[in-house]
């Protein structure tokens, strides 16, 4: 994958009908991780007591994160909504020459910050609440 612009990687929210997505306005980072945990399947009959992993037995999820300023007030509310409301919605990032993933997520943090000669800030967390689906761009 060559070189890609930090702001063509999308993070975007389903709207209240859930049938299109709109882009999170104002986000100057996002983040996406994907993690799994591991079972450990190590025995007294290990090689030479090596640890041995049992594949595809770990829990999977991944995390966006990112912060921003605030642009657009549809998006805004949209956000500060599904927060209060302790909403899982589905959510859509776009990697660059890598794909989109989609699938529902919950904010798990929603931060403000200010600074007296400065704008106003927020950042925030998702972590994944069920199963995600990629698609690779072509």
């Amino acid at each position: 994958m060559a070189a890609q612009k930090g702001k063509d990687l999308l993070l975007k929210v389903a709207d209240n009908g859930g049938a299109s997505f709109s882009t999170v306005a104002g986000m100057r980072s996002r983040r996406l991780a994907f993690n799994t945990e591991t079972v450990d399947a190590t025995d007294s009959a290990s090689t030479d007591r090596w640890r041995e992993l049992l594949a595809g037995a770990g829990v999977k999820r991944a995390s966006i994160s990112g912060s921003g300023i605030f642009k657009d007030a549809a998006s805004d509310a949209r956000v500060r909504e599904l927060f209060f409301d302790s909403t899982i919605a589905d959510w859509s990032i776009t990697v660059p020459e890598f794909g989109t993933v989609e699938g529902p997520f919950q904010i798990v943090a929603l931060e403000y910050a200010g600074e007296h000669n400065g704008e106003i800030t927020f950042e925030m967390s998702l972590e994944s609440a069920g199963a995600l689906s990629f698609a690779a761009l072509a």
